[in-house]
């Protein structure tokens, strides 16, 4: 009986469901064998242990219910709530971002001006794109010539060399 070792009947059920047959097993092999018995003393003391901590009942602390309710009427309390500070928390950091760009804009419009550009173009002597498109008759008249047409601004702007 010492090849057929009973610690897996042991482990595979409890002792209390163990039959009659199986039960008288295990008492001829733990005759004979150290390690069996001692496995089998410690499933019995496990067992007591167990149905002992089962029988007891532990009683909550004086007032748990009262606390706990309590809890539970403040969580849902403040849940029910709407307030400023909710909706700050959740938006706080858009809102914030959002002051500060309008803040950095208006200190690059209005404190930093940039120089106008009149002052650019008579420094240099030169004619932007967009002076010789939109005030034709100024510049035609300062230049005493006629008036460009369309099609001549066109043409100038998207003639190659290829045409040529």
């Amino acid at each position: 009986m010492k090849t057929a070792h009973i610690i897996e009947l042991i482990e595979s059920t409890t002792l209390t469901n163990l039959s009659a047959s199986d039960l008288a097993r295990v008492r001829t092999h733990i005759g004979s064998c150290e390690s069996c018995k001692s496995a089998f003393e410690a499933a019995t003391i496990s067992s007591v242990l167990l149905k002992e901590q089962a029988a007891s009942k532990i009683e909550p602390s004086p007032f748990f219910q009262t606390r706990v309710l309590a809890a539970l009427r403040e969580r849902q309390a403040a849940s029910d709530q709407w307030s400023w500070s909710r909706m700050w928390r959740a938006a706080g950091v858009l809102a914030s971002s959002m002051v500060a760009s309008v803040v950095a804009f208006a200190v690059l419009t209005f404190v930093i001006p940039g120089t106008p550009n009149d002052q650019v173009s008579s420094a240099a002597n030169s004619y932007s794109a967009e002076e010789i498109i939109l005030n034709r008759a100024s510049v035609a008249s300062y230049q005493n010539e006629e008036p460009t047409s369309d099609a001549q601004v066109l043409n100038a702007l998207y003639d190659t060399d290829e045409e040529k």
